[in-house]
């Protein structure tokens, strides 16, 4: 089928020819005849980099009215990364359909600069919620004009504690005509917003409930946890062409593996969430333009990348949320491409694997970590291929050709082997000469030689090899704004609620701006009527507190105490 016989407008289709796609994936296959009636809730379950962007982008382009002003279709995604994206998306597909404007609106850019793109006149706006629902508490932008509401990676962003965001977002579009959720996966909380906002949503499902990406390969190794550091190292040197993304729990665990995998010479970035908005763009450029072959980065941090051809990922832990892993391994094997989702475990985690092979309907592939001599021959390998293959098409290599005869003229050609494979091969031969074998040979001995910190995984240390570098875990949870693990934390009673006219991203930034701390040491917020809970790490308690405690708000005494303890700033 093409994307004439789909419906869409001749103007559209010169937008999308331009751009190389001639035929339509199965998602948009499926989903545009359905939206394009404009009046029909609609629940698309797909992978991402299954087309979805043009799924709904297209549609919605073809419906709007050119000569209104005014914002009538609204995009709701997770990240900055991903407005920007589909932002980008929608202006080449309609690059040639007049008085088409598209404003993206986000967190960590100018909103004064955004409000003065919108009251120029859009139709389309391209939002994160937080950054959204300040705009409307601004009364920067009405909602009653919206006909059409996307959310988009659903799941994401419930996962990252926007329920009520999205609530408020759909209750302040009365007049809206569809609603169309895409989601990777379905859990419950997705299932319950469809339910409680949606009018019997057209469903379609592409490729199995929760299923993974048939061009990834799922990969587990078995390890100590002591040494769950040099198999990172190994599962790298063993695939020298490797282009991936390394995921940790937390930003700690990135920016220290980095550090030590940097000392040792290896191309590599973290992105967490103590980047600002400039770094994470310039580790992001670097990344994409391949500058760098390695990102290490945490789920929060990573949350809306789009990266074309990255061969790996590499989970050096699995996700608190094992629903989490889909997002992770559908980074690779993306546009009919191959890919490889690495997974390093310790044996007491093995059970947790079983349970995303469940989630995703597929199996992982128990294999060896390499020892030093096969990692050595692959690297070698992988050195002939690139000297046969490199290109002295150009530059002027015959004028040395004699010189170069003349210097070797009394060398075989076996010595002048050996000499290249020497000089780039060194290193690796002593690093590996007597490199111990990694693998955990008998999950049962060594649960009982698994040292106490490895149980849950939190005082876990792995010793760099070779460079005495010890890299300590974080005992901070992971950053997502959805959940807590507990440990290290403390839970905060304030006395501000949703009476005081607060959502949850307005409290959110308005706690952040009294305290100057970062969203990264917050876990879940708890918000009610006259109250809300504050889970915050215990080391940034004392500044929140002494930063709230005793202040005004519209002329009411800020409350703010150790939930426990009840204790006031004065204890502290």
């Amino acid at each position: 089928m093409s994307f004439e016989e789909l419906g869409i407008e001749e103007v559209l289709l010169k937008g999308i020819h331009s751009l190389g796609f001639t035929e339509p994936t199965p998602i948009q296959e499926q989903a545009i005849p359905v939206l394009l009636s404009g009046t029909q809730d609609f629940v698309g379950l797909a992978q991402t980099g299954t087309g979805k962007t043009a799924a709904f982008g297209l549609p919605l382009l073809q419906l709007i009215d050119t000569n209104a002003r005014v914002p009538q279709a609204l995009m709701v995604c997770p990240t900055r990364e991903l407005c920007m994206q589909i932002t980008k998306d929608l202006m080449s597909f309609a690059q040639f359909k007049k008085g088409v404007k598209t404003v993206a609106v986000y967190g960590g850019a100018s909103i004064s600069q955004q409000i003065r793109d919108l009251r120029q006149g859009a139709q389309v706006v391209v939002a994160t919620p937080g950054r959204l629902i300040d705009l409307i508490e601004r009364k920067a932008i009405d909602l009653n004009n919206i006909d059409f509401i996307v959310l988009d990676e659903a799941d994401e962003m419930l996962n990252m504690g926007f329920r009520d965001d999205i609530e408020f977002i759909l209750k302040n579009s009365p007049n809206r005509k569809s609603i169309w959720l895409f989601s990777a996966t379905m859990p419950p909380e997705v299932r319950q917003v469809s339910k409680r906002y949606m009018d019997k949503p057209h469903e379609i499902t592409i490729g199995r409930m929760n299923s993974s990406n048939e061009n990834i390969d799922h990969q587990h190794y078995v390890t100590s946890g002591v040494n769950r550091y040099q198999t990172l190292k190994r599962i790298i040197d063993f695939n020298p062409g490797i282009y991936g993304i390394i995921f940790t729990r937390t930003k700690a665990d990135a920016q220290s593996i980095t550090e030590s995998l940097i000392r040792e010479g290896y191309d590599i970035e973290a992105l967490h969430g103590d980047l600002t908005q400039v770094q994470r763009d310039k580790v992001m450029g670097r990344f994409r333009e391949k500058s760098i072959q390695l990102l290490i980065a945490t789920d929060v941090a990573a949350r809306g990348i789009d990266v074309k051809d990255i061969t790996h990922v590499i989970n050096y832990e699995l996700p608190d949320d094992i629903e989490v892993y889909t997002h992770r391994s559908g980074r690779t094997g993306r546009a009919g491409k191959n890919g490889v989702c690495v997974s390093i475990l310790t044996s007491r985690e093995l059970y947790r694997l079983r349970q995303i092979e469940k989630l995703i309907n597929n199996t992982f592939h128990k294999m060896d970590i390499p020892s030093g001599k096969d990692v050595c021959r692959k690297q070698f390998f992988h050195f002939i291929e690139k000297l046969l293959t490199a290109d002295i098409s150009h530059g002027e290599y015959e004028t040395y050709i004699p010189l170069l005869k003349e210097k070797f003229e009394d060398v075989s050609k076996e010595e002048i082997l050996q000499r290249v494979a020497a000089l780039e091969f060194d290193r690796f031969l002593q690093y590996y000469e007597n490199a111990a074998d990694l693998n955990m040979r008998d999950d049962r001995r060594s649960d009982r030689q698994a040292p106490q910190r490895e149980r849950g995984e939190r005082g876990e240390t792995s010793r760099g090899q070779g460079q005495g570098r010890t890299i300590s875990r974080s005992s901070s949870r992971d950053e997502g704004r959805g959940s807590s693990t507990g440990a290290g934390f403390k839970k905060l009673f304030v006395n501000l609620g949703t009476k005081d006219g607060f959502y949850k991203a307005s409290f959110l930034q308005f706690i952040l701006d009294m305290s100057d701390l970062s969203k990264e040491v917050l876990g879940k917020i708890d918000m009610k009527d006259m109250n809300t809970w504050v889970e915050i790490e215990g080391g940034a308690a004392n500044q929140m507190i002494k930063s709230l405690d005793g202040k005004k708000f519209k002329g009411r005494r800020i409350r703010m105490n150790d939930a426990e303890t009840g204790g006031s700033r004065n204890n502290y």
